[in-house]
């Protein structure tokens, strides 16, 4: 049961969010229980949806998101999120099983994508403090300076949804993944 109260319904939510779920349900079918979670506070779903929006339009692939996402999620122990990422990689970025288990151990099957997760994953281990070996390996994987700050806006965007599931305990409503605890 989750700590902090998750609207059963759109209709249930604060007015000023009510809009934006009713977006988020065209878009996915569904407001999972981290957008609900969310509107309670209009501003803060609003800025996590123009943030995400905004990523989506950015040049890093949106497979490597959810590659990040992934290995976010396993570095703060966020099973909401490990779930959630899960279930959306395998089913639309159409990462396989082994791709998944990779990027939750902070790496990846292809090379290109292992330097963005690894870079990804030290920002989060770091703090953001990387050492210059870091950017140039990332770098040297093919990723330009706005791919490496989308990265980074990845992490954050990441450690929040993954901190608010964790404070709330947010009811997984997505298939369990792997050695989360329901």
């Amino acid at each position: 049961m989750s700590r902090i109260d998750i609207p059963a319904t759109i209709d249930a939510a604060p007015e000023a969010s009510r809009p934006l779920l009713d977006a988020v349900t065209k878009q996915l079918g569904s407001a999972p229980n981290l957008f609900r979670l969310a509107g309670n506070s209009p501003a803060a779903l609003e800025g996590y949806l123009g943030i995400f929006g905004a990523l989506g339009k950015g040049s890093l692939e949106a497979a490597t998101g959810e590659r990040i996402a992934l290995a976010i999620a396993e570095y703060n122990n966020c099973g909401y999120c490990l779930s959630a990422h899960t279930y959306l990689g395998a089913n639309l970025a159409k990462l396989s099983p082994e791709e998944i288990a990779a990027n939750r151990k902070g790496h990846s099957t292809d090379a290109k994508a292992d330097a963005a997760v690894a870079f990804a994953l030290k920002v989060a281990e770091l703090r953001g403090h990387v050492a210059d070996a870091d950017l140039a390996a990332v770098r040297a994987a093919g990723y330009d300076d706005a791919q490496i700050i989308e990265m980074i806006q990845h992490v954050a965007l990441n450690v929040w949804t993954n901190y608010l599931n964790s404070v709330a305990q947010t009811d997984i409503d997505f298939p369990v993944a792997d050695g989360v605890a329901a």
